[in-house]
């Protein structure tokens, strides 16, 4: 066995009294080198035997990559969304041999430069990163499952019940998606014949919040609904409407975005858009691996119907 405790090729072709080019030709199924079935059969038994694990490095050197995809998620992404996606992602890159690395923060030159250099991965994606670069509100197909439809089913549900005169409420901090998710919501609005979308933001603590939401109503009292960016920012718009003295939804409607269980918790229960995005993940594993995609088709987003709107 190696001095570091690890079993080596060497330690396979001492056992099955081979040389180690032969062992190495073996377990890499080489097409190059003619291997007879019985040394074929004996190497593969002592590999097996002596509970050999072929060393990532040097396997992502003889490959050009490794067998791991690294996926960056940007601050902000907690909901539905990001956890069915990286659930899809990680069970079908898992059906292919592959491991999903998953990354939280700002997705920056110099750290993914770092990574490539350190684990050779097979692919760096981002999530959401189709929606960050041209992927316009007006170019986007709205009757896919992604973020256009998602946003036109959270516009297009307080028009139905009546808002003409919707707010979008947006984080506090900068946030890849935000900008196309206002754009798709604008894009909805315009398509229903509605006002364009009033902006505002909603800021932590919770004082602030209030302050915020107070400035907001008294500059745009004909506001009466709230197209929350998340769910997280509709909880904010909902404590602050009350501390405010603000009936929901009988003085102003809140929409959630991307369902997290804490709207189900709230008071009023929050109305909000479910995102399935499972099929999502696993379709851009096998683009990351060159794997044919048809079969699979994205869920519809759908709405959760509570009592805030």
């Amino acid at each position: 066995m190696g001095r570091s405790g690890r079993v080596t090729l060497s330690d396979v072709a001492e056992s099955a009294g081979v040389s180690r080019a032969t062992v190495s030709f073996v377990l890499n199924d080489d097409p190059r080198q003619t291997i007879s079935p019985a040394t074929r059969q004996r190497v593969m038994e002592a590999a097996r035997e002596l509970g050999y694990v072929p060393h990532g490095i040097a396997r992502a050197l003889r490959e050009g990559s490794s067998r791991i995809v690294v996926l960056h998620v940007d601050r902000g992404m907690e909901g539905n969304f990001s956890r069915s996606y990286v659930r899809g992602l990680d069970e079908e890159l898992a059906e292919h041999d592959h491991v999903l690395l998953v990354r939280y923060g700002r997705a920056v030159p110099e750290t993914t430069q770092k990574i490539l250099d350190a684990i050779v991965p097979r692919a760096v994606l981002r999530l959401g990163e189709v929606y960050m670069q041209d992927h316009g509100p007006i170019q986007a197909d709205w009757e896919d499952s992604g973020f256009a439809a998602n946003a036109a089913l959270q516009i297009g549900y307080l028009a139905e019940r009546g808002h003409t005169r919707v707010a979008m409420a947006v984080p506090d901090h900068e946030f890849p998606l935000t900008e196309a998710r206002l754009g798709f919501a604008q894009e909805a609005a315009r398509r229903l014949d509605l006002a364009p979308l009033r902006r505002f933001v909603v800021p932590r603590p919770r004082d602030a919040g209030a302050a915020a939401v107070e400035e907001f109503l008294a500059a745009h009292p004909e506001v009466t609904a709230v197209a929350a960016f998340d769910d997280d920012i509709a909880l904010r718009t909902l404590t602050a409407l009350r501390d405010l003295g603000r009936s929901v939804p009988e003085d102003m409607a809140v929409m959630g975005f991307d369902e997290t269980e804490y709207g189900s918790l709230s008071t009023p229960a929050l109305s909000t858009v479910h995102i399935d995005a499972e099929v999502l993940g696993r379709l851009a594993a096998r683009a990351a691996l060159g794997i044919d995609r048809s079969g699979l088709a994205p869920v519809p987003g759908r709405i959760v119907v509570r009592a805030s709107a």
